[in-house]
């Protein structure tokens, strides 16, 4: 690509052609320009190969940090579910069912909902057990009323209780 001063300093060295007088003074000063130019590309190469390796390096250790990043994910998934078997088996009177959730807290979380119905479920049944209570035991004995009863049905009766 030619900049405006190239493009000038051709021009120059063109209308210097003619002139003859100038045109060995103004080739070292090109050549040296080209020198300069050249000397200036090689050092802009060598950074932009510098800064390649660089974004290698950086793309390497991003790829690392991202399977960093999922083994631990892997690794916190695996803690948090041994964490929610260990509160289950820690709370045997809550459903297993009703613990849920992907990190600790929200197992935490689950365990006091769950631990609030069971409560309220435990009071409920209880409110109507008070309700339809019924004595324990069998209630006592008492013989039986024969006031109604013949004098041949009494006699039957004593029979057939006796014999049984």
């Amino acid at each position: 690509m030619v900049t405006e001063k190239e493009q000038e300093k051709n021009e120059e060295v063109e209308s210097d052609g003619e002139d003859g007088a100038n045109s060995g003074g103004e080739s070292e000063l090109l050549e040296q320009e080209v020198k300069s130019l050249k000397s200036m590309i090689l050092k802009l190469e060598q950074s932009l190969t510098e800064k390649d390796v660089e974004i290698d390096g950086l793309k390497q250790a991003l790829d690392e940090a991202k399977q960093t990043i999922d083994e631990l994910g892997q690794a916190v998934s695996r803690a948090v579910a041994a964490y929610k078997e260990s509160v289950v088996q820690a709370n045997p009177g809550l459903l297993p069912e009703m613990i849920t959730g992907d990190t600790i807290d929200e197992v935490d979380e689950s365990v006091k909902k769950a631990r609030a119905v069971m409560e309220k479920v435990r009071q409920e049944m209880e409110t109507e057990a008070a309700r339809t209570r019924v004595p324990s035991g069998s209630p006592p004995r008492s013989p039986l009323d024969l006031s109604g009863l013949s004098a041949r049905e009494k006699i039957q009766y004593a029979i057939r209780g006796s014999s049984a």
